[in-house]
Parts: structure tokens; C-alpha cells; sequence
């Protein structure tokens, strides 16, 4: 089973210590260091929903906008029982440092609402959304901040919190406000491939680093932790390189088998199986506790934060480690797998093929377009070797960890942007 929550340091106090590691090495500028130390604001918002049951309950909601010197708000919704404020603040710093790294015209916002949402019905978690869509009200908006999907949100909650937001709006200024959220069907304004486009970034990454190395994915065993739409889109990708596939490890079973497993097959069986892989007949299931040791090239976690710490990052015997997942590998993980040479492609460069197609799909919408899947590929594609390379170059530069390369790089772009505009008196 995926480790829910890790004791120890939390995932704000990755977040902090990775900013606070490149701000002494670039020294950045005290006054920006102080802006960036906190997020801009902190909303916390409880709303009653009345259920297909009757019964009347309180949700909290939370929505934390970090930066915006580069753009408007940009950050995923989660529907998860361990989603709290310092949660959010986290995910929401870690998206300001993604969308400078990706060179887009963005900040970083994170939220989500404190449920499971396997404990209700689509009619439920309808209602739930529309609710929680009209309590941050002005909070969110096209131009200002744009929610996003991430764990246990879907499509459809995407095109259920435009739909109400736009409700909110003149019906005839209605499609001025469909890019308030991205991640939408593509029949309701969606981008084509966003789907996959995390699992793509994972991918191209990886093909990158294989080709510094100067070999090849086709080969290569992985594993991978998480089988939703990341995991199983990594592992699509993975096969098309010819990657070969050992281990998974989700919520529910981990299951091995040397030889290979086929993502393929793995995903019909999963929904068959009420999206669980346990019992998954063509692999064998051994202790959870045993995955992150398993023989492998490459270690995809691709499901919750803070995977790999202290306790296991010793176990590890891949040469890479590609951060599907925000924030998977903690502070004590991150040194130990540092000081034994092994390389660690960061989630805000591994992971940012979601945000870099929503991006996309921002445009699309308010250019009233309609981009083509190999136009989003080619996309990602370039921006994800722009972003590899510079990253890259401030590894070399500085003489430090891919981690903290990329930090250097997306902060000192934050860093330029303030000593540009200046700070309001």
C-alpha cells in the first residue's frame, strides 16, 4: 500500500528547505526571498451540501495562491483526506516554481476539498463541486486563478466547475469565461492529449536523460508507484520506448513480475476491478513495504507525496529516480539518494506536462481555437527540452543536484520579474 502520510518533516518543510538550499546558492536578492517565503493568500472555505441521502454536510475547501509576479494563478484541485492548509501551501509553492520553469505566464495556486470521494455518488460529488465552485466565488477566475485537475478530480469536475462559474456570469458574456478551469472534456472546451500530458513530460524527460547518458529507454527495467492517469500514461509512453515495465505499486496491492507487466492490459483489468490492481492475475503480489528495493534502471513514483525517506531511500537500486508525483521523495530521502549518486529529475521539471498542456488548452480557449493532439505534443515536447536544458546548464553552472538546479532556475526568473516591476509602496 502507497504510505498515505509520512511522520517527520511535512510537505511544506520540503518545499522550504529545497527554496531555502538555492536562495543562499544564488543569493538571492533578502527582499524577494521574504515574498516568496509565504504564500499571497490563504483561503479556507466551508460549505453545506445536502445529499442524495437527505443528510446535510459541512465540506472544507481550501485554495492557496502562492506568487503571481509572472501571471495569473495557475494549480490543481484535489479530493483528498490528507489535503489540509499546509498541504496546499506546498503544492502551491511547488506550482510557482513549475510554471517559472516552464517559461509560462503563470504563478502557483494549489487547493482542493478535505474528502474521500469513493465515499459518494457522482450525484454527491456534483453537487460538492458546484458548492465549493460558488464558495470561492471571485477567488478563482479566468484571468486571475485557474484551477486545474489533480488527484481524484476528473475531467468532468473540471467542466462542472466551469459550467458553474460561467452560471454566475451575463449569459451572453457566458463564453468569455470558459478557460476558468482547464482539464475540461475536450466536448466542453478540452485540450486533446491532456489526459496524457504529465505521463508524456515524465517520458520526454527521461528520454533525455537517457540520451546524456548516451544509451537508450528500450531495455531499461522500471518501476512505478501510482496507477492513475499519470501512472498509467507514463507507463504507456515507458512501453512505446521500449521500457519494460516490472512493478507497480497503488493503493490497493503491489504487485511484480520480471518479465514484464503490459500497462495495457493492467488498465482493463484495473477497471474491471473497480480501479484496483490487487490480484491482477499475470503478476505476482508481494509486501508493499518490499517495492522501493526492487532491481530496477528507473523508479517512477507517481502517487502521493513524501514515498521516499529515510527509512527506504537506501533500498533503492535504480540510477534515476523521475518525480511523476509532487513532492515524493523528502528532505532526508533527497540527501541519502544524493550522496549515492543517484540522480533525481525533479517534479517541477519531471511532472510539468500538466500544467504546460493546460497552458495549451488556456490558449485554445481564449483564442477560440481547436489544437490538434500532435500539436500538443509537439508542444510539450519542445517545452520540456527547453526547460531539461536549462535546468541542465544550471546544474553544470552551479555544481549542484538536478533539484536544486531547477529551483535556481525558476527562482532567479522570479527574481528578474521583481526587480522589473518593483514593489507597490
Amino acid at each position: 500500500m502507497i504510505n498515505q502520510l509520512k511522520l517527520g518533516t511535512s510537505l511544506y518543510d520540503n518545499v522550504q528547505h529545497q527554496f531555502n538550499k538555492a536562495a543562499e546558492l544564488i543569493n538571492l536578492d533578502s527582499g524577494v526571498r521574504k515574498i516568496l517565503s509565504v504564500p499571497t493568500n490563504e483561503i479556507v472555505v466551508h460549505f453545506p451540501v445536502k445529499l442524495d441521502s437527505g443528510e446535510i454536510q459541512v465540506f472544507t475547501g481550501y485554495r492557496v495562491q502562492h506568487n503571481n509576479a509572472l501571471g495569473a494563478y495557475k494549480g490543481g484541485l484535489r479530493y483528498h483526506e490528507t489535503i489540509d492548509l499546509d498541504a496546499a501551501k506546498a503544492l502551491a509553492t511547488w506550482m510557482t516554481w513549475k510554471t517559472s520553469l516552464a517559461g509560462l505566464p503563470y504563478g502557483g495556486a494549489k487547493g482542493g476539498i478535505k474528502l474521500d470521494p469513493a465515499k459518494y455518488s457522482m450525484s454527491d460529488l456534483e453537487k460538492i463541486t458546484r458548492r465549493f465552485t460558488f464558495a470561492l466565488g471571485d477567488n478563482i477566475g479566468p484571468e486571475y486563478d485557474i484551477p486545474a485537475p489533480d488527484v481524484n478530480t476528473t475531467a468532468q469536475m473540471m467542466a462542472w466547475m466551469a459550467d458553474t462559474y460561467m452560471s454566475t456570469k451575463s449569459p451572453n458574456e457566458r463564453s468569455k469565461y470558459q478557460h476558468v478551469v482547464t482539464g475540461k472534456p475536450v466536448e466542453a472546451g478540452g485540450l486533446e492529449g491532456r489526459d496524457r500530458a504529465t505521463g508524456y513530460g515524465v517520458v520526454e524527460c527521461l528520454k533525455q536523460w537517457a540520451r546524456d547518458k548516451g544509451v537508450a529507454l528500450k531495455g531499461m527495467k522500471y518501476i512505478l508507484q501510482g496507477f492513475g492517469k499519470v501512472g498509467f500514461w507514463t507507463a504507456h509512453f515507458m512501453r512505446h520506448n521500449g521500457a519494460i515495465l516490472t512493478a507497480v505499486q497503488d493503493a490497493s496491492a503491489c504487485i511484480h513480475n520480471p518479465d514484464g507487466i503490459d500497462p495495457d492490459r493492467l488498465l482493463s483489468y484495473s477497471k474491471y476491478n473497480k480501479n484496483s490492481i490487487k490480484d491482477y492475475p499475470a503478476a505476482a503480489e508481494i509486501n508493499g513495504n518490499l517495492f522501493f528495493g526492487l532491481p530496477c534502471d528507473i523508479c517512477i513514483p507517481a502517487a502521493m507525496g513524501n514515498q521516499i525517506t529515510e527509512s527506504n531511500a537506501s533500498n533503492i537500486q535504480a540510477k534515476v529516480i523521475a518525480e511523476g508525483a509532487n513532492g515524493p521523495v523528502d528532505i532526508a530521502g533527497d540527501q541519502i539518494l544524493i550522496d549515492r549518486g543517484i540522480e533525481i529529475i525533479p517534479d517541477i521539471l519531471c511532472n510539468s506536462g500538466g500544467v504546460i498542456a493546460s497552458y495549451f488548452e488556456w490558449l485554445q480557449n481564449r483564442n477560440s481555437e481547436a489544437w490538434t493532439i500532435t500539436e500538443v505534443l509537439k508542444g510539450l515536447e519542445v517545452k520540456l527540452t527547453d526547460a531539461y536544458s536549462r535546468v541542465k546548464s544550471r546544474m553544470l553552472e552551479y555544481n549542484t543536484d538536478w533539484r536544486t538546479a531547477a529551483y535556481i532556475e525558476s527562482v532567479l526568473r522570479i527574481e528578474k520579474a521583481y526587480k522589473q516591476w518593483g514593489i507597490f509602496p
